[in-house]
């Protein structure tokens, strides 16, 4: 998929170049805009003929190239270049929205006129635009070291600094202005061509670990299995914490959640447990996988994570984990001790999502991108305080493969929950001791689903009517009087 992606990106690169020309052909439909003279922006002022035109055009190729920069794969230590080169693209739209009053050096009569503060803005944006584009190819071109992407950036340079210096001139701001034009399109295309043939493979992709010293999860004597802390990118082993010792206990987060979240519960199992918690796919500091997610595939994990035989383990799981850990222990009744749900998600019965495959196989790989991790490190960090009144020290909410994964397992649900069904069908629940945990008082809505399943699974309901949905934060005691009732 990330190939495609590189695709998807250099198509969109070629495309912003393409739009980004389209005053090649328009000088020769508008006559009033001096050719020698004129900024190639006047084809569209708001006085000329095919003004709508040349404004749609500038304004979708700037989009284009920011949609292009959102899909390129990241790499370390380029996000400079790319940041400046979005830009550029999100100036250019700027500019297509905000056209200029009228033709600023063609027609003598404009300079007389009172300027809008769109002609303003126009002005601005298309200043910022180039200084903008430039500072793109000269940090791409540092890090690419490739002598082509010098010489465009060299000759973009040279034609930016003509234009200016014919504006200062007063004559030929026209043909410099054209050329600088024109040597933009041509590095897009460049850009374009270069994320099609280069080779991708570059070590440093996955050797930029965003995470606080001391936060890669062993804290408090936890300890954190060889080969899972840095996998921040790419595809690898998942992230596995265990502390202490004692019959295993093995704790699955919910629907998004991280290892640290369950660090009030592990300290408390800590003294008499050996305590396993894991981050699946895309989660926490777990690296992404190329597939997406399945009950059948979380339920192999936990069968991995688990201690062999004869030993047995008590699993912990919140939310939509539960799902997991019913089947789990459905499959391998032979491996499970005990089992602690915490306010489960309910089944329900309705249709997978048509689109939910194929969106399902896109998802991992976006969440390695320059937009997805734009759109994690804006929203993420407050997203993550507001819903959990917890910091996050490691950075795992920047990181944009965390809200793709989440996004996978959402659309994935249905699947989870048809497959569930079939299982119930299936298997057999075996004779274990069960522990539900839940929110509210009885009666409220969706207590009948809760209600079923204890009695489906013979399991003690004990309910927390303030804990909200942060069981695992707000009551970490109850969790573990739970695991250490059933003893």
């Amino acid at each position: 998929m990330e190939r495609r992606l590189f695709v998807l990106a250099a198509c969109a690169f070629i495309v912003a170049a393409v739009l980004g020309s389209a005053w090649i052909t328009g000088q020769f439909t508008t006559p009033a805009v001096d050719r020698t003279d004129g900024y190639v922006s006047e084809l569209a002022a708001r006085d000329q003929p095919w003004t709508r035109l040349f404004r749609v055009s500038d304004a979708l190729s700037g989009l284009a190239c920011a949609l292009g920069v959102a899909l390129v794969p990241r790499v370390a230590r380029e996000w400079p270049g790319w940041l400046a080169l979005a830009a550029f693209g999100l100036l250019t739209f700027v500019a297509g929205v905000f056209p200029l009053d009228c033709a600023a050096l063609s027609d003598p009569l404009c300079a007389r006129r009172e300027t809008s503060s769109g002609h303003v803005v126009h002005a601005l944006a298309g200043v910022l635009g180039a200084v903008a584009v430039l500072a793109a190819m000269v940090l791409l071109s540092a890090r690419w070291r490739s002598w082509v992407s010098w010489l465009f950036t060299w000759l973009g340079l040279a034609a930016t600094l003509l234009t200016a210096v014919a504006l200062a001139a007063g004559h030929g701001v026209g043909l410099a202005h054209r050329a600088q034009l024109t040597m933009t399109a041509v590095w897009l295309v460049y850009v374009a061509l270069h994320l099609l043939v280069s080779d991708w493979d570059d070590p440093d992709a996955e050797a930029e670990p965003r995470v606080a010293p001391g936060r890669m999860g062993g804290v408090g004597g936890a300890r954190v299995l060889p080969g899972t802390a840095d996998q921040t990118a790419g595809y690898g082993k998942p992230h596995v914490v265990v502390a202490g010792d004692g019959p295993a206990v093995l704790i699955t987060a919910g629907h998004g959640g991280a290892w640290f979240h369950w660090d009030a519960v592990a300290d408390r199992l800590a003294g008499s447990r050996r305590v396993i918690r894991f981050d699946r796919p895309g989660l926490g500091l777990s690296p992404r996988s190329p597939a997406p997610p399945t009950l059948y595939a979380e339920v192999a994990r936990l069968a991995a994570l688990s201690p062999s035989h004869p030993e047995q383990v008590t699993v912990v799981a919140h939310g939509v984990a539960c799902w997991h850990a019913e089947a789990f222990a459905r499959l391998h009744p032979l491996c499970l001790a005990k089992l602690v749900l915490v306010d489960p998600a309910c089944a329900g019965g309705r249709r997978p999502l048509p689109f939910a495959g194929a969106a399902g196989r896109w998802l991992p790989a976006l969440g390695g991108t320059w937009g997805a991790t734009f759109l994690a490190r804006l929203t993420g960090p407050a997203a993550h305080r507001l819903l959990t009144g917890l910091p996050d020290p490691s950075g795992v909410y920047s990181m944009g493969k965390v809200p793709a994964a989440m996004a996978g397992e959402w659309l994935a649900r249905r699947d989870m929950a048809a497959d569930l069904h079939r299982l119930r069908a299936e298997k057999p629940f075996p004779d274990v001791p069960v522990t539900m945990i839940s929110a509210g008082r009885t009666g409220e809505r969706g207590d009948g689903c809760l209600e079923w399943l204890a009695g489906e699974l013979g399991a003690e309901h004990v309910r927390l009517p303030g804990a909200g949905r942060r069981i695992p934060l707000r009551a970490p005691q109850a969790v573990a009087d739970a695991v250490s009732a059933l003893a």
